[in-house]
This record gives C-alpha cells, structure tokens and sequence, in this order.
C-alpha cells in the first residue's frame, strides 16, 4: 500500500481555488493500487487519514457513507 501525506490545509485551499470536491480529487487518483492518504496539519500532526480505494465503485459507497455520516452529525447540533 502507498502512503501520501497530505497537507490539510493546503489541499483544502487548492479545493477552494478550483472550486472541486475531494471526491473528484480522490477519483483522480484512483490508478488499481491501493492508497492510504495520510492528512496532517501545519504543525505535522496526523488529522486524520483514509484509505483511498482501488475503484470508483467503492469510492462512490465510502462517499455515500460520509455523506450520511457528516448529515447525522450536523443535525445533532441544531
């Protein structure tokens, strides 16, 4: 599995810029390896990380499964 570290802050300012989402930047990636994509922020803390499927289709579900997820926790704080 390959390991990229990415800068969070500034992959989200390049989404900003291009005005894009990550899913379409992540479906770029997609190449039949699989991927661990590594976030970390200025200071060199991991934030988070994701493992970066090896086909769309499954890209396509963990987008689903985030969108739900970050809806349900959006609606708990109202």
């Amino acid at each position: 599995m390959k390991i990229i570290q990415i800068k969070a802050s500034q992959f989200f300012e390049i989404l900003k810029s291009r005005d894009t989402s990550m899913w379409e930047i992540f479906a770029q990636m997609i190449d039949g390896e699989e991927k661990e994509l590594i976030f970390l922020d200025d200071e060199e803390k991991i934030l988070f990380n994701y493992i970066l499927p090896v086909n769309l289709d499954q890209l396509n579900k963990d987008r689903e499964e985030f969108a739900k997820e970050y809806a349900e926790k959006l609606s708990g704080l109202n």
